[in-house]
């Protein structure tokens, strides 16, 4: 389904090793992904990318060209490897220090003898970007231009995200419908599937294979922002799979 110019659209970027070797399973996306949709956002894109320097830099400066919003995941924590924050200010060429604003929300949580070197590692925000507020932990992600910047910590990140989106520009909602195919291959529908689908520029259309627990079963799923023409299409599939049914 090709964008209009009223599409807002996102990507998201992982950021961590840990993630890429497997020791962390990520659960971000999934939760982002959701919300967005629900929000009118098209989620066009997503990268994971190891605590490197110059691959954050690179995936940030194109996905933030690229889509509406940016939403990173990771790497804004106390320690060295937590390098986030100095690659999105060096991604958009401006300084970084310790903010204030984050240092006082530091402190609603931590007792000023106790704010080391390492903790006010994150308040070290880029010159010029809006805080994020954490109601778990206090320690805030960012805002810098269509970048927002927020922890890996799934509940952490649910927080910032909850912060966040408020602020953000949504477009008309997605629908969907599912017709479901069972007892007929994929290969049975799946020429006809792709010409309904070129007919039909504007609607998305999806076939899903799954096991469930009544056996395996095929769903094909249509998805449009256009109510009207997603209820023709799903018309025109249901007919494919009743007559492939009979």
């Amino acid at each position: 389904m090709s964008a209009t110019p009223d599409t807002v659209t996102a990507a998201i970027l992982v950021i961590g090793d840990e993630i890429l070797s497997g020791r962390t399973k990520d659960k971000n996306i999934g939760t982002i992904a959701d919300y967005l949709t629900a929000a009118g956002i098209d989620l066009r894109e997503v990268r994971i990318v190891p605590d490197e320097e110059d691959r954050i830099v690179e995936a940030v400066n194109a996905l933030r060209a690229r889509y509406t919003y940016l939403f990173t995941t990771g790497g804004i924590g106390p320690t060295h490897d937590d390098i986030t924050a100095d690659c999105v200010a060096k991604a958009f060429g401006v300084g970084i220090d310790v903010d204030e604003r984050a240092r006082a929300m530091l402190l609603e949580r931590i007792k000023p003898e106790d704010l080391n070197e390492a903790r006010l590692r994150m308040a070290r925000i880029p010159f010029g970007a809006d805080l994020i507020p954490n109601a778990i932990s206090k320690a805030p992600g960012f805002r810098i231009g269509n970048v927002m910047v927020m922890a890996g910590v799934p509940g952490i990140m649910q927080a910032m995200l909850d912060a966040v989106g408020p602020t953000l520009q949504g477009g008309a909602a997605m629908l969907s419908e599912t017709v479901e195919a069972h007892g007929i291959p994929e290969g049975n529908y799946a020429g006809e599937l792709g010409a309904l689908a070129k007919r039909h520029g504007d609607v998305s259309i999806g076939s899903y294979p799954m096991m469930t627990p009544e056996g395996f079963r095929n769903r094909i799923v249509v998805r449009s922002r256009d109510g009207d023409a997603l209820a023709r299409v799903v018309a025109e599939v249901e007919a494919l799979v009743q007559r492939l049914s009979a």
